[in-house]
């Protein structure tokens, strides 16, 4: 039985980085289900370090900084398919140069070349793909499970992910003016991702949060997936302007019995 009821039907994915990437994932779990996924990637020198992962699967290049590079990409993938029945933005990026800081610290050209590329990036390209996209279309943004939790080592990126929250909102309810198109994130807990790997203290809030997860394991890659293929599809037709956190019960646990003894009992 075709759950997901997408067979034949055509996503465009934004942001494959490498094998890990949460878009890779959605991408194949579509694919498995019979749909034509056509990938967009940052840069050609990222299409070719991507060539033996993606075979013979269409691949464009965009910079969503660049306005101009969008409607390229939009005008392409027009060529060659007449309309596209779900978008994916798995896009972000944090300008960390000099380290993190404070948040009080944050530099104004950081913080708004960060919100340029994580989060305006999903306004420009839906308002650049509104055309191609089918009437019924859905499409999903990748945000994070809590941006009220001031983790210092995220730095600015939580209320750069704020902002992407309130984005979706929005552009759903400008979109329902001339459509049906829905506008949803999955926002997963710590990943285990190329992307995140890089994050300064990043493997120490992972490894905690493997202890406050009641079953005692981190969400995977694969979960954040599952559930933006499930919000893709008509299966999920009653929601919009929504975000599904996939953060296995994170939020409930943080006073664990365990974890608040290990603590206490620890050295300070």
């Amino acid at each position: 039985m075709d759950f997901l009821q997408v067979e034949g039907k055509t996503f465009v994915v934004f942001g494959v980085a490498n094998k890990k990437s949460v878009a890779w994932h959605i991408g194949q779990t579509l694919e498995t289900a019979g749909a034509m996924v056509v990938y967009v990637v940052r840069s050609p020198e990222r299409r070719e370090s991507l060539l033996k992962l993606m075979g013979e699967r269409p691949v464009f290049v965009c910079d969503v900084e660049f306005e101009d590079q969008i409607m390229a990409v939009r005008d392409q993938i027009g060529q060659s398919f007449e309309q596209v029945h779900g978008l994916v933005h798995s896009i972000a990026f944090a300008d960390y140069e000099g380290g993190i800081k404070p948040f009080h610290e944050t530099g104004k050209k950081q913080f708004m070349r960060t919100i340029d590329i994580s989060c305006y990036s999903l306004i420009s390209v839906a308002n650049q793909f509104k055309e191609l996209l089918t009437d019924d279309a859905s499409v999903v943004t990748i945000s994070i499970s809590t941006t009220s939790m001031a983790s210092e080592n995220y730095g600015f990126m939580a209320p750069v992910k704020a902002a992407l929250d309130s984005s979706l909102v929005f552009l759903a309810k400008s979109f329902s003016q001339f459509s049906n198109i829905r506008f949803n994130a999955v926002a997963p807990g710590l990943l285990k991702t190329s992307a995140s790997a890089g994050i300064p203290g990043y493997v120490e809030a992972y490894l905690f949060a493997e202890k406050v997860i009641p079953r005692g394991t981190a969400v995977s890659t694969q979960e954040a997936a599952n559930a933006a293929c499930f919000l893709l599809s008509p299966r999920s037709s009653g929601m919009n302007a929504q975000r599904m956190v996939i953060d296995a019960g994170m939020a409930i646990n943080y006073f664990d019995n365990e974890v608040v003894s290990k603590v206490m009992s620890s050295p300070d």
